[in-house]
């Protein structure tokens, strides 16, 4: 195993990985996953948490596999690698609501960075107004950490720590297999219309998640991260696995017949450019702040990081409520209450920038 170490450290190894989402998430499109969400963790964690009755939107519940697959897959490639590290750091409460905002983020714009990317790739001109907030979050969240601002670091931790959060995946996945319902009319529920209904199968969704987890674990993917990095090191390692995506997935559509250009009627989208644009500055600087996007949370959380899984479980709740509580958007336009959740969202994170800056530095 140590002589692959090298390539998937170098610049091939994270152009694989791009290459390797960008060709898949269309497929998993064309097989029957929504259009323009081949993969997207914010709006698969939300149909997770339709699944689990933390939310009743019909239209958008089921136990996405490809989910398992990230954590799952990750786990694999930390234990072949000897990379499991069980550790945990500080102000769980924090990372919490981090991951709590970040969805509310990701669900006002509809979709997480690789999702933007996606749908970018797929011809969805709303895209790039998201792209561009993820970028200032980002930047905003660069400037937190040049003052100074820091949760803690990590810290070894009991190895059930490292544990949970992949045992949770397999319970998780036996669900999604089996379909069991505890109570009449209860959970586990699974949409019959709407995106929550259009899925791959399973089997395949599974495969495709477990290749994504273990190369996104040992190539460090992260969308949030290639910008950080060029920001701040002007270093465009990261990058060129994100270049590597859009390419491959604009490729994969033309191939597919799945391309359509515009800004209006693109498939689970809206046209508010600015909610579009203040949705992904939220999500962007919550992702900075906690040090990761939401596919390498569930990728850290797989290889036995007890703060990333906070983090994830943040988002999921977060889901619940965004539906619950009229958050989230829809092809017609934010949420009654969506505009509102992301001004206490930006007001939240930059409150936690400022305030978590290390004292040596303030």
């Amino acid at each position: 195993m140590s002589a692959l170490t090298p390539f998937f450290a170098s610049r091939r190894g994270i152009v694989f990985a791009g290459i390797f989402i960008g060709v898949f998430a269309p497929i998993l499109q064309k097989l029957g996953n929504p259009a323009n969400m081949g993969i997207c963790v914010a709006c698969m964690e939300r149909d997770i948490a339709g699944a689990l009755g933390l939310h009743r939107a019909d239209v958008v519940q089921y136990l996405r596999p490809e989910i398992m697959g990230f954590v799952l897959g990750s786990l694999a490639a930390a234990l072949m690698f000897k990379e499991f590290k069980a550790r945990t750091g500080s102000a769980p409460i924090i990372r919490f609501f981090l991951g709590f905002f970040a969805m509310v983020g990701a669900l006002v714009f509809l979709g997480c960075p690789w999702r933007a990317l996606l749908r970018l790739a797929g011809g969805d001109g709303n895209a790039i107004l998201g792209l561009a907030g993820l970028a200032l979050g980002i930047w905003i969240g660069v400037l937190f950490m040049r003052g100074g601002y820091s949760l803690g670091r990590s810290s070894p931790a009991g190895s059930a720590t490292g544990w949970v959060m992949a045992v949770l995946m397999m319970v998780l996945l036996l669900l999604a297999i089996f379909k069991p319902q505890f109570t009449p009319g209860g959970p586990i529920f699974i949409s019959v219309k709407g995106p929550g209904a259009a899925r791959a199968p399973l089997a395949i969704a599974l495969i495709v998640g477990l290749g994504v987890g273990f190369l996104a674990q040992r190539t460090r993917f992260c969308t949030m991260g290639a910008i950080r990095d060029v920001i701040l090191m002007k270093d465009f390692h990261l990058l060129s696995g994100i270049l590597a995506l859009v390419i491959a997935a604009f490729a994969t559509n033309l191939i597919l017949g799945q391309f359509k250009t515009g800004f209006v009627n693109q498939p689970i989208a809206h046209d508010h450019h600015l909610w579009n644009f203040l949705g992904m500055t939220l999500a962007g600087l919550a992702f900075t702040l906690a040090g990761g996007c939401p596919g390498r949370q569930l990728i850290l959380s797989g290889e036995g990081d007890g703060d990333a899984a906070i983090f994830v479980l943040g988002m999921i709740v977060g889901a619940g409520f965004a539906h619950n509580f009229a958050l989230a958007s829809s092809p017609k336009g934010p949420g009654a209450f969506g505009p509102a959740a992301v001004v206490i969202g930006l007001i939240f994170c930059i409150a936690i920038g400022w305030a978590m800056r290390e004292r040596s530095k303030i």
